[in-house]
């Protein structure tokens, strides 16, 4: 039996999880969950799989949480906010799923890599934010990192095909979101409506939105960079708008390797669990007759140049990746509360990149520095206005 904690419990990556998790009970024991302010659906997922701690966001949830479980025994230990959400992380499991979106995923992964857990990872931003720190970790305390996100399974599956020195190209493929083919004059009108219509994934509100600016690819090339000790100039992006061809390897001499799939995040978060082995699932096959063609073209930066931007900041090393990936969470925060425009995201992301001048971090307490300056610096502009096309 395997014990599991899920972090972001009430979420896609969580719900998903758990799913998994229920179609294998022989295997798998939920220890811990963490969640937000959903307090209707954590109630449901204690009742269903009787964790022995959870965690939510804040004292409002927590009683919300209290009443819905009224006459329910025993009842989990409850813990809230971030504290409860590292707790959650150091509670006692094999295996910590992390889909907590943003940089709130950084401590509750520290917090299970130290302990020695393997880490399930859906939460890219901790990579982006404090991937030299983390992966040192892991390699001193013998933790293990089993990427989630699909394009990063991907790569872990078609690495197992040779070895590292072996290859040539690291590929991720991107959908190119709802906007792949317009204008740079319509994109200055983009609705936020719009931008969280994704043409063929389900995901929370800003994953969205960073697929629709590229952003999000832009995090998964830093978190290649630090999950395969890859060179920058050998990730590549390419635009495959089927989702089919979750990403690729090619190896030198030739070959390429890629995994193909439905785009079905309970396969990634299956196999997560379940390496080195494969299980049976009834999740819908792929049809590769019906798919008809499967088509790959270069992402354009001059449109999408969030992009570029991970890019440069992914070389520079140091604190920029975490500046960056703050700075773009108040922006697309801005976003979706339309006080800034689609094409402002990139301009606000990059004005906080140029006023960054701090050195690489040492210490985790470095990182959460390097954020905070950040979030408080992009959040100053945005007050200023002026973002907007």
């Amino acid at each position: 039996m395997i014990d599991v904690t899920i972090l972001g419990s009430t979420g896609v990556i969580g719900r998903h999880a758990l799913e998994v998790i229920s179609r294998h009970p022989e295997a798998y024991r939920v220890v811990a969950l963490a969640a937000g302010r959903n307090a209707a659906t954590l109630a449901e997922q204690i009742r269903a799989f009787r964790p022995q701690y959870v965690s939510v966001a804040d004292e409002k949830a927590w009683a919300a949480l209290r009443e819905r479980l009224s006459g329910w025994s025993p009842l989990p230990d409850i813990g809230i906010g971030d504290d409860g959400l590292v707790e959650a992380a150091r509670h006692p499991s094999d295996v910590v799923v992390n889909g907590v979106v943003g940089a709130r995923g950084v401590r509750p992964t520290w917090a299970a890599v130290e302990r020695g857990a393997t880490v399930a990872l859906a939460n890219k931003e901790t990579l982006v934010a404090a991937g030299d720190l983390i992966m040192a970790l892991a390699a001193t305390r013998g933790a293990r990192l089993i990427p989630v996100d699909s394009e990063h399974s991907a790569l872990f599956q078609c690495l197992l095909c040779g070895r590292p020195e072996e290859v040539e190209r690291y590929i991720l493929t991107a959908s190119g979101g709802p906007f792949r083919t317009w204008s740079l004059d319509q994109l200055r009108h983009v609705t936020v409506e719009a931008a969280l219509r994704h043409p063929n994934w389900r995901m929370g509100a800003k994953i969205t939105v960073d697929s629709a600016t590229l952003m999000n690819k832009g995090l998964e090339v830093i978190e290649a960079h630090h999950l395969f000790a890859a060179p920058y100039d050998r990730i590549e992006v390419l635009v495959h708008p089927q989702s089919v061809v979750h990403s690729m390897v090619e190896f030198r001499d030739g070959a390429v390797m890629a995994q193909l799939g439905a785009p079905d995040m309970r396969v990634p978060i299956q196999y997560a669990l379940t390496y080195p082995e494969r299980a049976a699932s009834t999740w819908a096959r792929l049809d590769l007759v019906r798919m008809r063609e499967l088509t790959f073209e270069p992402p354009d930066l001059e449109r999408f140049p969030s992009l570029a931007l991970a890019y440069a900041a992914g070389r520079a090393g140091g604190i920029l990746p975490c500046v960056l990936n703050a700075a773009n969470e108040v922006a697309v925060d801005g976003f979706l509360r339309q006080r800034l425009s689609f094409l402002g995201i990139p301009r606000l992301v990059e004005s906080v990149m140029e006023q960054c001048t701090a050195g690489p971090p040492k210490t985790l307490d470095d990182v959460l520095a390097a954020d905070l300056w950040a979030r408080r610096t992009a959040s100053a502009m945005l007050e200023k206005g002026g973002w907007s096309d």
